[in-house]
């Protein structure tokens, strides 16, 4: 069975109707778990379940990546340095992939417990290689990142020290970012549901957050704030958050 799938950030049509959303849940020590999902359900429901190849197709799985390297070491060690090194990045990720045409579901996810939040700033660069993960077409993975057409355009640096919690979105290309921008402008109409959302649970009550649009939980441990993805896509700033934790 052979799929085809999407990319983050690749063509504009595949933006229609998608979610995407960031969790974490952190422990008072630091550590925790972070998950970035892309929720394909709504385009699916619009006709998205013609790009697969297959009339009638569900799946549900988990990658462990760290398991999946390893029985491809010997396709990874044929690879450049560089590529061998970002698939070396994906090693405490897992990938969960779950299509079911009869109910319109498609969701892909990556997903990491970290000691340190910062040990899950390549999520993002994870996801975008999700494509190639996929069962029945394994081999997909370890091609490069310019022959699946994804680019990867938008990185995402979180730290938490002395009880502040930080996210800070940047752009890693910008002349390709601009591109990219540019060739979304004639599907910008039909992008308006496409939503980022950013929710973080923590250990400790939120004293303070940088963002005035944020929302909270009735324990105020929770913060979630969305923006449309489009608008994000362009001015990745828009997702930036610091978070202030109580002391007690």
């Amino acid at each position: 069975m052979k799929l085809k799938l999407l990319f983050l950030f690749a063509f504009a049509l595949t933006l229609i109707g998608c979610q995407f959303s960031e969790t974490m849940v952190m422990n008072a020590d630091g550590s925790g778990e972070m998950t970035v999902e892309v929720n394909l359900n709504e385009m699916m429901a619009f006709g998205g379940g013609a790009m697969l190849d297959s009339a009638s197709v569900k799946v549900d799985t988990i990658i462990h990546m760290k398991q999946f390297l390893e029985e491809k070491r010997d396709s990874i060690s044929k690879l450049s340095a560089a590529q061998q090194q970002k698939l070396k990045k994906m090693e405490n990720f897992n990938v969960r992939v779950k299509m079911d045409s009869e109910t319109s579901e498609m969701i892909y996810a990556i997903s990491t417990n970290f000691k340190n939040v910062a040990e899950a700033n390549d999520i993002l660069n994870g996801l975008e290689q999700v494509g190639g993960m996929m069962p029945g077409d394994k081999t997909q993975a370890m091609k490069t990142t310019k022959e699946e057409g994804s680019q990867e355009l938008i990185g995402v640096n979180y730290t938490f020290k002395n009880g502040v919690f930080k996210r800070d979105a940047y752009i890693k290309d910008k002349k390709m970012h601009k591109q990219q921008v540019d060739s979304l402008k004639q599907a910008e109409a039909f992008m308006g549901g496409s939503n980022y959302t950013i929710k973080y649970t923590f250990a400790k009550k939120i004293k303070t957050t940088s963002n005035p649009e944020a929302n909270f939980s009735a324990d105020k441990k929770t913060v979630t704030v969305q923006t449309p993805f489009i608008e994000y896509f362009k001015n990745p700033d828009l997702l930036d958050l610091q978070v202030e934790l109580e002391k007690q």
